[in-house]
């Protein structure tokens, strides 16, 4: 699995990068991220993204349904699939500001409006299209809400 040079860094980045979630808008994605709805994603790369601490931490913030550890900084994402479709996930994830330029969680398809970047980094993304969309498969198939529980609005 290829990610861009950014990922490498993302450990470090967590430390400042942790994530909110305001409530979910229609808003478009940016152009820097419509060509990633393009590509096909794949559940079984999305589960190693998001279980892999220094490519995504994904899991550092968030419980993630069939993953075994998670954090309680973001939101539980139980239920996301119930709440959010493919395009308002792939916005969350690839830049939340976007929504909310307040958040604290990181775009991680976008070079846009960051500060402070190592030089050797600048103009990278964190993800790629292809992890992007693998992510958004992986939540999409993982994330219904258990049969009987409640779904959250």
């Amino acid at each position: 699995m290829k990610l861009s040079g950014g990922a490498r860094t993302l450990g470090s980045l967590w430390l400042v990068g942790l994530c909110a979630l305001p409530a979910l808008s229609q808003e478009r994605l940016p152009a820097s991220a419509v060509a990633s709805a393009t590509v096909t994603g794949s559940v079984e790369r999305g589960r190693a993204l998001l279980a892999n601490r220094q490519d995504s931490g994904c899991i550092l913030c968030h419980t993630v349904p069939g993953m075994a550890a998670g954090g309680e900084i973001g939101p539980p994402l139980a239920g996301l699939a119930e709440r959010a479709s493919a395009e308002q996930i792939r916005q969350r994830i690839a830049d939340p500001r976007t929504l909310n330029p307040a958040t604290v969680m990181p775009a991680y398809f976008s070079t846009q409006g960051l500060q402070r970047v190592a030089s050797a980094y600048a103009g990278q993304t964190v993800l790629s299209a292809q992890g992007l969309e693998d992510i958004v498969a992986y939540l999409l198939a993982n994330t219904r809400s258990e049969p009987g529980a409640p779904v959250r609005p």
